[in-house]
């Protein structure tokens, strides 16, 4: 959760230079998991992912066709839940959310491929843009062996193609719990539009994603 104080001064100048940083760059599509399930009706389905802040992952996502739902919270590795005290690695559970999606009309991989592309940058390791600590790590968390392989294979699959220019810093790690946040921080960035953190920060996100992936932007977002 950021505060008032990284809206102004030296955080302010930091989130400017970030999204200018950003705005240079030319989004393009990553290439689609070579491993990934087919679309099939059934019964929905559920990926949790983290990459930074959850009000700007939480905004992509619900602007994603085939998606029925977005919950933001904070999701932690199996040593996580019960063990505050610990230090090191590990010891911080991640800002994450929750997508409930529909497998007839978007995959698990088509997901990553957003998550990838446009709603995070994967190569930074605990932090994203002016985020700094380990609950902004890049982190899919899997809830079965499919989701697993699939991940996995994404991310060697992007690996040897050299998509990026730095290694990807992504963990694989099984989902044990998810803790949903508050109702005032559901949602976030329709209630603080103008919030120089969801401008600068979140903002080009949205514009990545529609340029990426205009058959799969949701022009009007599925809420809370």
């Amino acid at each position: 959760m950021r505060t008032i104080s990284a809206m102004f001064g030296v955080a302010a100048a930091i989130l400017l230079s970030s999204a200018m940083a950003r705005a240079d760059e030319v989004p393009h599509p990553l290439p689609p998991p070579a491993l990934d399930n087919p679309l099939a009706s059934g019964d929905a389905q559920v990926a949790t992912l983290a990459g930074g802040c959850y009000w700007g992952m939480q905004e992509v996502f619900e602007h994603i066709k085939g998606v029925k739902q977005v919950v933001a919270g904070f999701t932690g590795k199996p040593q996580d839940r019960n063990d505050a005290s610990r230090v090191g690695r590990g010891a911080k559970p991640a800002e994450s959310v929750q997508i409930t999606f529909d497998p007839a009309q978007i995959s698990y991989g088509k997901l990553l491929q957003i998550y990838f592309s446009a709603a995070h940058d994967p190569t930074q390791e605990d932090k994203q843009g002016p985020d700094v600590g380990e609950q902004y790590r890049s982190n899919i968390f899997y809830a079965d062996d499919m989701q697993k392989k699939i991940a996995e294979a994404y991310i060697a699959q992007l690996g040897k193609a050299h998509a990026f220019k730095n290694d990807i810093a992504t963990e694989v790690t099984p989902l044990r719990y998810f803790r949903r946040v508050p109702e005032s921080e559901q949602d976030y960035y329709l209630k603080h539009p103008d919030l120089p953190y969801i401008v600068l920060v979140d903002g080009p996100k949205m514009v990545a994603l529609q340029k990426i992936f205009p058959d799969f932007y949701l022009a009007q977002p599925v809420t809370l």
